[in-house]
Order: structure tokens, then C-alpha cells, then sequence
């Protein structure tokens, strides 16, 4: 019979956990979920990149809606739990849901410790735990104001670079001598502090907190010496605390944190714990790689496999500020029974030291060069004697045993079970079998089948170079160029960056990310103007001038320089009345050719560049807008008649495709893309080349993506079956934001499809309701402020924003 597990908490470990027990027994369990916060399971270790503005919260969610429904899983969100009924095997929430359970896991993870000074209390004074912590800070950056970080520590540090990067003033306090003082030594903690000064943000140590003030909200931080420190907002990171109440409250025997033995079973066996909650072997953990050990024991435990056991291991410590390279591992303590190895690099910035005791590594700081970090630590796992090799130790796995200075041999001489993925404990081994075992030739796809790299991302360049080995020259690390000659960086850190700087105009992009160039080319332009007009739709006005001739003049230049002219037609729909109007354009301008293009359009060909206003203009007063047809863009949406008049339509395939046109049109994307909708199986609108494609059959819409039919030929994936016309709609948009987010700058969307995978687009676009949700919202957005016709912009003299984006000719003047 079925079994009932309750599992309270949503975080990283009861995921993981989860995953492991549905790979091993997935029928075992019927499964529900209590989670106190209002929301899916999401990956905490990359709440900093979404405060810095590198990532959003779509792309770190780990767990879907979709994922739950497809699993059975139960997920109560918003439901925070207020007792534990041991004798009754129940649990309640605080809305008077209650559970049974045959088996309860208890993962409520900890909570932050706030200061016990004067003023705690105030409006403006946070932690910083969850997203909803990030969302107030993203809130209280917007001021641009003051902001004091108490607690120099990793999520302090993390804290303070985000909100720097929002624009605040920073002030990290911190009570000790020097930063990080638990995971680092002086030395290291006095370049730490060096490098984060660099970046802005001030550091004060030994600043010992008396009270925070302010009248109804904060307004400063006083210290301990007097010192006052202006601040809007004061951010508390100073440690955190198991979260045990409520095992506490229900009698369990708890400590620091809840104990568990070693299977992660409480003095309940009914009842397990794990996460930041648990206390196994009289320790408590923060870090995530041994919670997903907690994870795996856990899981193999309910699935009836009670041999694994948890065992302690040092984890090492990363730091997630772009640009500071740090790593600690063990115990680097002084002390009369060791000894140590250091070298520094003043103008470099480097600073490595190994704690060695009876010719064995117990401790590693690394600063400002960690490439040897697994290394050190695969050596610290194992106790090797390292007396062989003490002489050059310090200088890495490079210069041991005739390896040379070549790093992908140092790498090579790694052992199977050398650790690389430290968040979740993959080997070497386990990298090298996946990638063979399953043809994997992308980053993306060792990450999905192996995890390596897939949490904090610093283990991603020992991934790659683990590909390299497994794969040749079939697989090239840095096979993305950079974008032009203007600059080193390659389109994803340009777009990265662009984000996380804040970056809202072409000469900040350029100054702010080091282009060697005064104004860019050609090459880098356009994309600068696109991923501009992307990302900030409200705030950057479309540098026309930054276009290519064909987006500006809103016609293709042909060989003998004179003009083609696409008016656009909805979904290849038209009328007497437009008809005329260009028949009568054709005659007025002496056009000399007419042609009905495969998107179901008509093209006028040969028209001088001087006589395009005039032919805008015209075309314009019968009420055609640009059809696009060279623009980077959506172009067209080719339709069958559907049901209208055909006898074997299942769908009015017609009024879906100029629906989609009409909702879209005028949005740039990376590349061109062309639509296609189908009323039936027959296809007579070709969908199934089309960058996006739609087939109308008997149960509904199946959306199709990633074809191509020009230099390239390649038949479309199905992305997935959806019912009605609007979820046709809300998933065809959604997958083009989300291309438009993530593609390249001249990227196709197969290509683009290729880079991502498939079956990460199908997982965000149809198991994920809440990022899709995202997606199609933002698009929404980003069309309030489609841009407007240069040309319309200047007779009128309105701003740009006052259009409608379907309103306008579309007309763009031609350049000079």
C-alpha cells in the first residue's frame, strides 16, 4: 500500500531529496508538501546573482509547478505548519489544513539572527534569508540611497556587492578585525576587504553595533564608539539559527539543531529531519553540499535502502561576487604541531597558503587564484602524504609529476573520485561516464544529467575542462567568440553584464565594460541597441542609427540599389481595398515589379530610396503598417484557411495566426522569426520549418519550435499539446521571450534551441507555469513601449510613448 510522506519545508534538501526517492522508488510514496513561503522550490545559493540583477528569479527555480503535478506531488504554498501530533500522526497549518502522515520529514531550515540592539524593530531593517528579503532590498535600492550591511561574513559580503550594484551607497560593518574571519586567515581577510573596497563599497571592521535609529524608519547605525553611519536601509547578516520550534514544540530531542542520527532519523523513527535544521554528530550545516548528502541518505532510507549513512566532510567556502576568486577549506589555525606553505603575488593580488600537519594538508585559503582548489581539497579528503611533492606544492597540480604547465594534464591526473562539484558532491568519474555514456556535448547537459555545476557555478571552468579531455576537439570551451573586435567579452557576459551594472545606454556599456573602441562597429552596435531595448523597454530609446539599413528604411536594399517594400498583411489576409491602395502605389511610383513572397505577402521591388516616404506615406493612409520583412523581428504568421472554409480544418488556424501577429508584432528579437499556423495535420502552411509553428489537431493546438528552412534545413520539435487558443497564445509568446532573454544577437531560434536544450525550454515553457506566467508578462510590458515611428514621432512631436505600438504606420525615415 501506498505510503503518505509529509514533508514540511520546500528548500534545496527536501528537493534533492525528493528527486533521489522518485529515481529509487517512485511509487512508494504519496507525497505532500507544506511550504511556509508562497512559492516553488528555488535554488537559494543564487538569491545574490538576483539581488545583483545577473539573474532573475525564473532561472533559479528548481521545481516547477508543473514538475509537482507531473510527480502527484501535493504542494501547499503559503502554508507555514503550527503543530506536529505525534501520537495522531498529523500535522496542521496555520490556515487549518491537516495532514496525515506514515511518515513525517522535517526540513523548516533556520532562521536569521537579528541583533538584539535598540531600534531592531525598525522599517527598513532586514535579513537576508529569502526571495522575499531580496524583493524588499530590490525595493529599498530603488531609492539609490544609503545602505549598512552588518556582518562581514559570505552573506554579508554577497548582500553588499548586490545592493552596490542597484546603485546604494554600502557600508559593511563588521564586529571582527578582518572579513570572513571564520573561513579565512589575516592575510587573506585584509586582501578580501582590499578587493571589496575596490569595488566601492566601504568597509569598517571592529565596528561593534549599539543601535540602530531613526524616527518610524531607520535612519542610521550608531556604534559602540559613537560613530553614526546614515542609512536607509540595514541589512542583518550576521549569522543564522536552526529552525527547531516546532520539533521542540513536539517533543523531539533537540540540541543546536534537531538531532538525527546518521539515517537522519529523529528519536521518532516515524519522524526524520535534514538541512540547516538537522544536528547530526553533534554538528549543524549551512553549506548545501552536505545537505544534499542529507538528501541522498534521506532518500535512501524511504525507498528501503538503509545502508547509506551520513558521514562529515570539510566543505570549502566561495564566495559569489563577480570578479573576487576565493577558497577556503579546513582548519588554518596556528599552531605548535603544524607547519605551512605560503606564497604571495603582491601585484597580482595573489595569496595562497596550505596548512600542513605530519606532511598532510589539514587547511587551504586560496585568494585571487583557486584553479587548484579541488585539488588541494581532494588531497586534504584523502590525506595524501604530500612529502614528495612539498618543494612545489604551493605552485599546484600543474608543476607535480612531470604534468608541465598544462592544465587539462593536471586535470587528467585528477583521480575518478576526485571531487569537482563540491555543492553537490559529483566526481570526476561520474562527469567523465555521463558524457560518454549518454553522447553529452554541451555544459547545459552535463548540468542537467549530473548536477556538476548547476548550484553556485564556481566548479563550471573544471567542468569544461573535464569535456575537453572526455570529448577533443568535438568540444571547445570557448567556442563563443567575443563579439567583435571592440571587445574580448562574448554576447552572454555583454548581456549579463548590461544587467547586472545597470547599464542603459551604449556609451555606459562601452565605458563601463572596457570596449577598445570609441564607438563600437558595425558588428557590435546592433547587438548593444537589441539587448538594450531588451532588457530595459521602458527606459532606452531605440538607437535607430544603430540598425541596419533594411530595419531603419523599413525596406531591403536590393543589387541595383534601389528598394523592396513588404506591407504587412495579418496572418496573409487581405482585401479589394488593400489591394487597390497597392496597385495604386505600384502605378503612382513606376514600381516595376510585384511579387507574392512565400510568407503570403506582396513585395514591390525597384522603388528608389528617395521615393520611400512618399510610398510609406501612401501606404500608410490605407492603413498598412511594416510587414518587417528584413528586420530582426517577427515577420509573418502564415496561416491556412482552417476551419473557415476548409473540410479538414480542426481549428480556425486564420484567426489564430493573425491573432499571434497582431499581439506581437513590432517586438525585436535576436534574429528574424517566422510563424506558421495549420488548421490540420495536413500542414498546408508549412509549420513544421518555421521557427514557430502551430498544427491544429482534434484535442487542441501543438505547438512546434526550432525549425529552419533556408541555409539551414531542419524539421521543428513539438514543444508540447495545449487545449485552447489562449494557452496557444500565452506559450507561443512565452517561448519567444524567453528566446528574446536568452538569445545571441543574430542567433536563430533552432540554434539558440540547440545551445539551451530542449528539454530545458519544454520544462520552463510547459511544466513551469509560474516562470511561463513570467515571460509572457514581461513581453507584455516590453510592448507598451514598442518602438515608434521615427517619422510619425516627427510630424507629430509627441513623445514615443504616447502610441499605441499597433497604432503606427510603422514607417521608419530613411538615412541619410
Amino acid at each position: 500500500m501506498t505510503k503518505r510522506l509529509v514533508i514540511i519545508g520546500n528548500g534545496m534538501a527536501p528537493g534533492r531529496m525528493l528527486e533521489h526517492l522518485l529515481e529509487a522508488a517512485p511509487d512508494h510514496y504519496q507525497v505532500t508538501i507544506f511550504n511556509a513561503e508562497p512559492r516553488v522550490n528555488y535554488d537559494r545559493i543564487m538569491l545574490s546573482p538576483v539581488l545583483s540583477g545577473q539573474k532573475a528569479f525564473e532561472e533559479i527555480v528548481i521545481h516547477g509547478d508543473g514538475w509537482y503535478i507531473k510527480h502527484g506531488i501535493t504542494l501547499y504554498k503559503g502554508h507555514k505548519i503550527v503543530a506536529i501530533d505525534r501520537e495522531a500522526k498529523t500535522v496542521t497549518s496555520d490556515h487549518g489544513v491537516t495532514e496525515p502522515y506514515d511518515q513525517l520529514v522535517i526540513a523548516t531550515g533556520s532562521v536569521p539572527f537579528i541583533i538584539p540592539v535598540p531600534g531592531k524593530d525598525l522599517p527598513g531593517v532586514l535579513s537576508y534569508r529569502d526571495l522575499d528579503d531580496v524583493n524588499a532590498m530590490l525595493l529599498a535600492a530603488q531609492s539609490r540611497a544609503k545602505a549598512v550591511v552588518i556582518g562581514g561574513g559570505l552573506l554579508g559580503l554577497e548582500a553588499a556587492a548586490g545592493l552596490k550594484e542597484r546603485g546604494m551607497d554600502v557600508t559593511v560593518l563588521h564586529v571582527m578585525p578582518t572579513l570572513m574571519e571564520r573561513q579565512l586567515d589575516p592575510a587573506a581577510g585584509y586582501l578580501l576587504q582590499k578587493a571589496v573596497e575596490e569595488r566601492g563599497i566601504k568597509v569598517m571592521t571592529k565596528a561593534n553595533t549599539k543601535a540602530i535609529v531613526g524616527n518610524g524608519k531607520v535612519e542610521g547605525v550608531e556604534l559602540a564608539d559613537g560613530t553614526v553611519i546614515p542609512a536607509t536601509l540595514v541589512v542583518m547578516a550576521v549569522g543564522i539559527r536552526p529552525n527547531m520550534t516546532l520539533a521542540k514544540e513536539a517533543g523531539l530531542e533537540v540540541n543546536r539543531g534537531i538531532v538525527v542520527d546518521d539515517g537522519m532519523l529523529t528519536s521518532d523513527p516515524a519522524i526524520m529531519a535534514l538541512g540547516e535544521c538537522a544536528e547530526v554528530g553533534g554538528n549543524v550545516y549551512g553549506l548545501v553540499a552536505p545537505l544534499y548528502q542529507m538528501a541522498r541518505v534521506a532518500a535512501a532510507h524511504l525507498s528501503g535502502d538503509p545502508a547509506l549513512r551520513f558521514t562529515h566532510s570539510e566543505t570549502p567556502t566561495k564566495l559569489k561576487v563577480t570578479g573576487i576568486d576565493l577558497y577556503s577549506l579546513g582548519d588554518f589555525a596556528d599552531g605548535d604541531d603544524r607547519d605551512e606553505i605560503v606564497l604571495r603575488d603582491a601585484s597580482a593580488g595573489v595569496y595562497k597558503r596550505i596548512v600542513l600537519k605530519e606532511n598532510r594538508i589539514i587547511g587551504t585559503v586560496l585568494f585571487g587564484e583557486t584553479s587548484d582548489g579541488a585539488w588541494f581539497g581532494d588531497l586534504q579528503k584523502k590525506g595524501t602524504d604530500v612529502s614528495q611533492m612539498r618543494d612545489t606544492l604551493i605552485f599546484g597540480q600543474v608543476h607535480q609529476g612531470g604534468t608541465g604547465a598544462d592544465p587539462l594534464a593536471a586535470v587528467a591526473a585528477l583521480a575518478d573520485d576526485a571531487e569537482i562539484c563540491g555543492c553537490n558532491g559529483v566526481c570526476k568519474g561520474k562527469i567523465t561516464d555521463a558524457i560518454t555514456g549518454k553522447g553529452l556535448t554541451t555544459l547545459d547537459g552535463v548540468r542537467a544529467h549530473t548536477k556538476a555545476s548547476a548550484s553556485c557555478g564556481s566548479c563550471t571552468g573544471l567542468v569544461e575542462k573535464l569535456m575537453t579531455l572526455t570529448l577533443g576537439d568535438s568540444y571547445n570551451p570557448a567556442a563563443v567568440p567575443p563579439m567583435c573586435g571592440c571587445t574580448d567579452l562574448g554576447h552572454d557576459d555583454v548581456r549579463r553584464l548590461i544587467k547586472a551594472k545597470g547599464l542603459k545606454a551604449i556609451p555606459a556599456v562601452m565605458q563601463e565594460l572596457n570596449w577598445k573602441t570609441s564607438c563600437g562597429c558595425a558588428k557590435c552596435r546592433p547587438a548593444l541597441n537589441y539587448y538594450l531595448v531588451c532588457d530595459w523597454p521602458d527606459e532606452y530609446a531605440d538607437d535607430y542609427q544603430s540598425r541596419f539599413i533594411n530595419e531603419r528604411v523599413h525596406a531591403n536594399i536590393q543589387k541595383d540599389g534601389t528598394y523592396s517594400v513588404v506591407p504587412r498583411m495579418w496572418g496573409g489576409m487581405t482585401s479589394s481595398k488593400e489591394l487597390r491602395a497597392i496597385a495604386d502605389v505600384v502605378d503612382k511610383f513606376n514600381i516595376p515589379a510585384v511579387k507574392v513572397t512565400g510568407g503570403q505577402r506582396i513585395d514591390m521591388l525597384g522603388i528608389r530610396k528617395e521615393d520611400l516616404p512618399a510610398v510609406w506615406g501612401d501606404l500608410g493612409k490605407a492603413g498598412f503598417v511594416s510587414g518587417q520583412a528584413y528586420a530582426k523581428g517577427l515577420r509573418t504568421v502564415k496561416t491556412c484557411v482552417g476551419t473557415d472554409w476548409c473540410r479538414f480544418g480542426t481549428q480556425d488556424s486564420t484567426g489564430l495566426g493573425i491573432r499571434i501577429e497582431k499581439f506581437m508584432w513590432g517586438s525585436w528579437t535576436p534574429a528574424k522569426v517566422k510563424m506558421a499556423v495549420s488548421g490540420c495535420p495536413r500542414n498546408c502552411a508549412e509549420a513544421t520549418c518555421k521557427d514557430v509553428g502551430v498544427i491544429c489537431v482534434d484535442s487542441g493546438y501543438e505547438i512546434h519550435f526550432a525549425g529552419a528552412a533556408g541555409l539551414d534545413i531542419k524539421g521543428t520539435e513539438v514543444l508540447g499539446l495545449v487545449k485552447s487558443e489562449d494557452e496557444a497564445l500565452t506559450h507561443i509568446v512565452a517561448l519567444t521571450q524567453m528566446y528574446r532573454e536568452q538569445g545571441r544577437y543574430l542567433e536563430r531560434i533552432y540554434k539558440w534551441a540547440k545551445r539551451i536544450g530542449l528539454d530545458e525550454i519544454r520544462r520552463q515553457i510547459m511544466d513551469d507555469a509560474e516562470r511561463r506566467q513570467g515571460y509572457f508578462d514581461r513581453f507584455v510590458f516590453s510592448q507598451k513601449f514598442a518602438q515608434v515611428d521615427p517619422w510619425e514621432e516627427r510630424v507629430s512631436g509627441k513623445d514615443k510613448h504616447e502610441f499605441r505600438p499597433m497604432a503606427t504606420v510603422g514607417y521608419a525615415q530613411a538615412a541619410e
